[in-house]
């Protein structure tokens, strides 16, 4: 029986627009698929996410293939605010499931500085009953240990988590623990997801 609803942020709670925000600062479509989109999707990445590697670091990743591309670098990482808007059915959402008895959480690889620079788009954490976020613990999905992380801070039960990411590998990874799990596309896809599993 599902008692907890444990949330991914990134493309589930708010909206990540890379594309937008990256093209805001003029990057070239080569320079964007060479220097950015490699960058960020590079096994190197997590190590921002966890919230190991600095700005300077993350800085010289992405001009390490084009070093003329450094100041609209540096502009778009002094602007990380601009890259995560909100999903406005975030707090509807967790208030409506609440309300019905079930617990919300989130687990997220989001970083120390997109938490502190995103303010704007994580408004819906103090509704949440509780959370990880990868630069806390040191941990990143697909990690098995961040989802035993959570059970373990919050005393839960994974056979009572359903567990909701935008990316199939971390969905697999929670599974492997005993959680169930939903690949997000769309939050009324996932609403009937849930219904399936008995969330109503």
């Amino acid at each position: 029986m599902i008692k907890n609803i444990v949330f991914d942020i990134g493309n589930v709670l708010t909206y990540y627009t890379w594309e937008k925000h990256i093209r805001s600062f003029g990057f070239a479509e080569e320079i964007y698929e060479r220097v950015v989109k490699a960058t960020v999707l590079s096994p190197k990445w997590n190590e921002f996410d966890r919230g190991v590697m600095g700005d300077e670091a993350v800085i010289d990743l992405l001009v390490s293939n084009d070093p003329g591309v450094e100041p609209q670098i540096r502009r778009m990482m002094a602007d990380v605010g601009g890259l995560v808007s909100r999903a406005d059915y975030a707090i509807p959402w967790i208030q409506e499931l609440q309300s019905r008895g079930y617990r919300v959480y989130y687990l997220s690889n989001f970083s120390f500085k997109a938490g502190r620079e995103c303010r704007h788009a994580l408004d819906f954490i103090p509704y949440a009953d509780g959370g990880i976020l990868s630069c806390e613990e040191k941990l990143i999905k697909p990690q098995p240990e961040i989802y035993l992380r959570l059970l373990e801070k919050y005393g839960l039960k994974a056979e009572e988590c359903v567990f909701l990411d935008d990316l199939e590998a971390n969905v697999e990874a929670a599974r492997a623990q005993g959680f169930e799990g939903i690949v997000f596309t769309d939050k009324e896809a996932a609403v009937s997801e849930l219904a399936a599993l008995g969330v109503r």
